[in-house]
């Protein structure tokens, strides 16, 4: 029986490439968007042209209820979840002190309370089946922290926590729990560097060049292979931090 993935802020970016990366291995995807959904359509469309489908779902998954809908259609076409990649994430520029409580819980919640929240809801259905893959992208932020990105530094460090609690809890029910935590990537996310900011990070990566979603894509599409991998945090960001 085919696998079934969810993935999560799968309408742009790294999580478009992840559900790609995975739709062409044969996974049933669902591809949760929020407010994206042209990218959702487009990202569709292009699967059909190659003969692959899958499922787009709009869901806030910093919600629980909508969360909960977007487990819930895939248990009820599919039966089960077999990966579930928690992708979703927004980012916060400023200087810590003009942070506030809405930036705090915006961000939080988005990136880490919807991680939370969505293992929370597939994980019943794997303990049943004895099997299941999460994967959590996490950022290199979270390991060394980020100036003028606070609060987005704590979620993602909240996550490799979660990630690590986790694979240790699940572990004895065959479901593994891993963080990939990115470098600089050329996406949306990273719009507010400027050339001149993206030569400088250059000139500090070993390998010299920000990195692309399809190389977070193809880790993923490893890790839900690979057996023996659970708890770890899979820094891919070109040498930039090396730990």
């Amino acid at each position: 029986m085919d696998r079934v993935a969810i993935v999560t802020g799968a309408s742009r970016g790294i999580g478009r490439e992840i559900a790609k990366e995975l739709a062409y291995k044969g996974i049933k995807v669902i591809a949760n968007y929020n407010k994206s959904i042209e990218e959702a359509e487009k990202l569709k469309k292009e699967l059909m042209q190659e003969g692959i489908e899958i499922d787009i779902f709009m869901a806030d998954v910093s919600k629980r209820e909508e969360g909960k809908s977007l487990v819930e259609f895939a248990l009820k076409k599919y039966g089960k979840i077999d990966i579930l990649i928690n992708n979703a994430g927004i980012s916060e520029y400023k200087l810590f002190t003009e942070e506030t409580d809405e930036d705090w819980n915006r961000v939080i919640n988005t990136n880490l309370y919807s991680a939370f929240m969505m293992c929370q809801e597939v994980i019943p259905n794997m303990v049943r089946n004895q099997s299941g893959c999460i994967v959590n992208i996490s950022s290199i932020w979270g390991q060394v922290g980020s100036s003028l990105e606070v609060i987005y530094s704590v979620s993602k460090a909240g996550m490799d926590g979660l990630t690590k609690a986790l694979a240790k809890e699940l572990g004895p029910s065959n479901i593994r729990v891993n963080s990939i935590a990115p470098g600089i990537i050329n996406t949306d996310m990273n719009k507010n560097l400027s050339k001149t900011d993206i030569e400088r990070i250059e000139e500090d990566i070993p390998l010299g060049k920000i990195g692309l979603p399809k190389d977070i894509a193809k880790c993923v599409g490893w890790m839900v292979d690979e057996k023996y991998t659970t708890g770890q945090i899979i820094g891919i960001n070109g040498g930039w931090c090396i730990n």
